[in-house]
């Protein structure tokens, strides 16, 4: 009986792409990495800069004062400041390369070195991750929320923390808190669980769910699109990444999660507990910044966490490596409940990135100004949808809409989200992306369509020569969108491919947004040199284990070629997990392959009979569906082909397809 087929499609073909890029695992690429170097800024990339420069408020230096305030202890050698380390060309002067936005937003997040004290009884290590590392005081021992992207980091910053903590640092960690589904919150769990085995662990609403289903069906195309926005492929310098906008950057190691003990029941908006003594007041925020998320209020200490609801800057409302999008609306409104709750009493606000605001006036302040920004984002694409604009316009329409005060204030500027593409994902998410237009409904096919347009503009030869001249005269946006239909059309068009790579870069160099740089660049990169070694692949063992067999034949149903299987006709199988006492009937047919949880067998053509628990050991890569077989802990009963069909109907996804025309190898 020939099972491989199977084994491979339960094994290497269930990847994960989180929301975040960084792994252990890294995908090897079968050419060669060329050493990259950008090129300068031009005359019109200095000369908008420096325009932007005119309009910002370098006086306010009130976040680096915030991010500075109650250090500890600064990191010594054994806690490797590594982060920091990569970007120490991050200096005073604004370099011609980088929006003097970004780049004061990438000297903030330099300013995060070590142990901080929040208030008291609440402490944060800044500055190994792009989250934060928060310990909590209760009767006992440390209440860790948020325990960053890896284990090495957790292990390292709670080591780090535990040494120069100026009270309980004899204590252990008594529970582990996760604020939302996002792995730079829950990845290093398996390093504090590693350091103390009993730790109880607590989750937002449906947290496990949400952390196994947010980027299943698609991972690998988010995988791959992550490593445009994250630059994942880019030098660290004045040409390349300066900063990930919530943090320095990614921590490197390997992504873990330790399932929760406890979950909010979602029963309703607030749910009180007591961990360890202490009480603390969670309000549901799912369906916000993250799926499954929550916010915190600990009476005591009058002191507020905001998850991810804040942070200095505005967040995304679509995420560009690809997400769902998210509410505007209700996020603004649930800072807005977080006011309302809390506002009068608030002394201390401290979250998942970033340093924490102190003082109730200035609190309030703050998150007033960020609820209006999210609100704004919102109301306003909707005005301006209501009154025709379409979704290619609304972007650079939204500009006009924001008051001064809010485009003033550094906190609400656009460094992960901006207003132009968290504009467009309000419109989408109402109206979606077709803007009535007839000449968009159906239009040909990108390289069809390129074609066609290269011929109407007299060619590639006659395209690219207004290209050079508007390139010189700074207009880049359209020179990209030109270039790019010429380039589409005929890959191997050298000239057409340098120049748009050249407006590629200008327009990375001018963007306030540091995912726009980071795809600009990275765009610029891949059509001089091609593909780079250094995207991330795979995601944790740990969190792919989690998944249940519905999620994960729904995921095997998206690798199915709809033409190879429909040869097949109707092919039924049950799967039966006896230590979950579950049945999940799968039916093969008309080249769909679907799923649906059963009390009883049903008619069908084979079972596979196997543990839940030996599943998530394939999953874990720990054995094989042929060695279990083998060894009768997993058995097929009737037809010993139909596995074989559904198999061999499947597909490996191509985790390097081309974004831009890549130059010939």
């Amino acid at each position: 009986m020939k099972i491989s087929p199977l084994t491979i499609a339960i094994i290497s073909s269930v990847t994960l792409g989180l929301s975040s890029t960084a792994n252990a695992a890294q995908h090897e690429h079968d050419h060669i990495t060329v050493h990259y170097e950008g090129k300068a800024a031009t005359a019109d990339t200095i000369k908008h800069n420096q325009a932007i420069a005119q309009t910002l408020n370098f006086a306010d230096t009130t976040a680096f004062e915030q991010s500075s305030k109650n250090l500890i202890a600064k990191f010594d050698k054994a806690t490797a400041d590594i982060l920091r380390a990569e970007f120490a060309f991050i200096g005073e002067q604004t370099p011609d390369s980088v929006n003097p936005s970004l780049y004061r937003q990438a000297q903030l997040n330099m300013v995060p070195n070590g142990l901080y004290k929040v208030s008291d009884g609440i402490y944060q290590v800044r500055g190994t991750d792009l989250s934060n590392l928060t310990l909590i005081k209760g009767d006992s021992g440390w209440i860790a929320y948020d325990v960053l992207l890896t284990k090495e980091a957790a292990k390292a910053s709670l080591t780090f923390a535990l040494k120069h903590l100026p009270e309980g640092s004899e204590l252990p960690v008594v529970a582990m808190i996760y604020s939302h589904s996002h792995a730079d919150h829950f990845g290093g769990a398996r390093g504090v669980q590693e350091m103390f085995p009993d730790v109880k662990v607590y989750g937002s609403h449906n947290i496990a769910k949400e952390i196994v289903d947010e980027n299943v069906l698609a991972g690998n195309a988010m995988s791959r699109r992550a490593a445009y926005q994250y630059g994942a492929t880019l030098g660290k310098d004045n040409h390349g990444i300066v900063d990930a906008a919530l943090g320095k950057g990614l921590s490197k190691g390997e992504i873990t999660y330790v399932a929760p003990d406890y979950t909010l029941n979602g029963k309703g908006k607030w749910e009180t507990l007591k961990i360890d003594g202490l009480e603390m007041v969670f309000m549901d925020a799912s369906g916000t910044e993250a799926e499954s998320e929550m916010i915190t209020f600990i009476p005591s200490k009058n002191a507020l966490w905001s998850g991810e609801l804040t942070y200095q800057g505005m967040h995304n409302i679509y995420t560009l490596r690809g997400a769902k999008v998210r509410d505007a609306l209700k996020w603004s409104k649930d800072i807005n409940e977080m006011i309302t709750a809390f506002g009068s009493k608030v002394e201390v606000l401290f979250s998942a990135h970033s340093a924490p605001v102190w003082g109730n006036e200035e609190v309030n302040q703050f998150l007033r100004l960020q609820r209006d920004n999210y609100g704004l984002v919102h109301n306003q694409t909707l005005r301006l949808a209501n009154n025709g604009v379409g979704i290619q316009d609304i972007g650079d329409a939204i500009q006009a809409t924001i008051p001064e005060t809010v485009y003033k204030t550094w906190h609400t500027n656009g460094y992960h989200g901006t207003y132009s593409h968290n504009a467009k994902a309000v419109y989408n998410k109402y109206l979606g992306y077709f803007d009535m237009n007839p000449a968009n409904l159906n239009p040909l096919t990108t390289k069809l369509e390129s074609a066609k347009f290269v011929e109407y503009m007299g060619g590639a030869e006659a395209t690219v020569k207004r290209a050079q001249s508007d390139y010189i005269q700074g207009e880049y946006r359209f020179v990209a969108t030109a270039l790019n239909k010429v380039i589409m059309a005929d890959p191997n068009n050298d000239t057409a491919r340098q120049l748009l790579a050249d407006t590629y870069e200008q327009l990375g160099y001018q963007s306030e947004g540091a995912g726009w740089r980071n795809i600009y660049l990275t765009g610029a990169q891949e059509l001089r040199v091609g593909i780079q070694k250094g995207a991330p692949k795979t995601a944790s063992a740990d969190v792919i284990s989690e998944m249940d067999m519905p999620t994960l034949f729904d995921f095997l149903a998206v690798k199915i070629d709809s033409q190879k299987a429909a040869k097949h006709g109707l092919v039924k199988m049950n799967i039966i997990t006896p230590d979950t006492k579950s049945i999940l009937y799968i039916e093969l047919s008309n080249g769909n392959l679907s799923n649906n949880v059963v009390d009883d067998e049903q008619t069908a053509d084979a079972n596979l009979i196997v543990n839940k628990s030996d599943v998530t050991q394939i999953l874990l890569g720990k054995t094989t569906l042929k060695a279990l077989l083998a060894s009768g802990d997993a058995k097929i009963t009737g037809d010993k082909t139909a596995f074989s069909k559904i198999a061999g109907s499947m597909v490996e996804f191509n985790p390097e397809f081309e974004i831009v025309p890549t130059p010939k190898k």
